[in-house]
């Protein structure tokens, strides 16, 4: 359903590349996650496959139609949900979601079906205007205006940005209901967490993709063994580990941080141990940990680096 071929896309007059020779292909009826933090590309992505913005190098098709030559017959056929809420907020939530569907020549009724479980739950506030809405009723009204014209492509970009923990859960099984009727969906993210719920992801940095596959695979491919550590200073601790000759890497990681070593000998344990108590650290807890994607995502970019 998507297909991109070397796409680059560069901005100042090609002094700064946003998207550098970057080819992955979107199967139907797939959810694919394009993985990473802000400036690594993926808006430049989206826009380039949602017609927003040209391609400076490469070819790109949607649904089987080139993002240059039938861009009009794209955009009758993708929904887009940007990152930032675009939709009119001086308007209703009802008054957004029929000026959208007139744009596409349908109607709310005509495709209520694909709407409804996402709009009963906005329903009660029709009559108030959007800028009057929360986050999360934002959200699902942005995306009740992607669907209303029954799109084959659903390109969701960043669209848990900002949102609380509550709502981000509730639109991702939104989307998964979604998939299920046959909507092909590619939605970007600078949460790793949401990595795991994509059919395939791809992770990219600075414009390039480090890697595609099933959020499993990538998990599985992850090589050494990582270890995580805390003790009662932890401000201490990062430093005096950075300073230590064995590290390979060395990273916050929730309440604890994350490592790996050079040399994993069998007394390589003993001897950290002595070294962190002799700078006065206590209560250490240090064990081999199960690499997430966030592990896998830093450990791609240090190397790429």
């Amino acid at each position: 359903m998507v297909i991109l071929n070397n796409i680059t896309k560069t901005y100042n007059k090609g002094n700064t590349i946003a998207v550098d020779d970057v080819s992955f292909s979107v199967g139907k009826g797939e959810l694919f996650g394009l993985i990473g933090p802000d400036g690594a590309g993926k808006t430049s992505i989206f826009r380039v496959l949602t017609t927003l913005l040209l391609p400076d190098g490469g070819s790109a098709t949607v649904d089987g139609c080139d993002v240059v030559i039938d861009y009009k017959k794209i955009r009758s056929q993708v929904g887009y949900m940007p990152g930032k809420f675009s939709l009119y907020q001086d308007l209703t939530v009802e008054e957004n979601l029929n000026f959208f569907a007139t744009i596409f020549n349908t109607t709310i009724k005509e495709n209520y079906e694909l709407i409804k479980e996402i709009y009963v739950q906005i329903e009660p506030f029709k009559n108030r205007r959007a800028e009057k809405l929360s986050g999360g009723m934002k959200q699902k009204l942005a995306l009740c205006c992607a669907l209303i014209h029954k799109p084959t492509v659903l390109f969701l970009d960043e669209p848990t940005t900002g949102v609380d923990a509550v709502s981000r859960k509730e639109f991702w099984e939104m989307l998964k209901r979604l998939k299920e009727q046959g909507i092909t969906i590619l939605v970007s993210t600078p949460y790793m967490d949401e990595a795991t719920l994509c059919d395939r992801i791809a992770l990219i940095q600075t414009g390039k993709i480090m890697s595609i596959d099933t959020p499993n695979n990538i998990v599985k491919a992850y090589s050494g063994t990582l270890y995580k550590i805390k003790s009662d200073m932890m401000n201490k601790l990062s430093n005096d580990l950075h300073s230590y000759e064995n590290m390979l890497s060395c990273y916050a990681f929730g309440e604890y941080l994350h490592l790996s070593f050079k040399n994993e000998n069998e007394h390589f344990e003993k001897e950290l141990m002595n070294i962190l108590k002799e700078k006065g650290h206590q209560q250490i807890e240090f064990e081999r940990t199960i690499p997430t994607i966030e592990d896998c995502f830093i450990k791609l970019m240090s190397s790429s680096g």
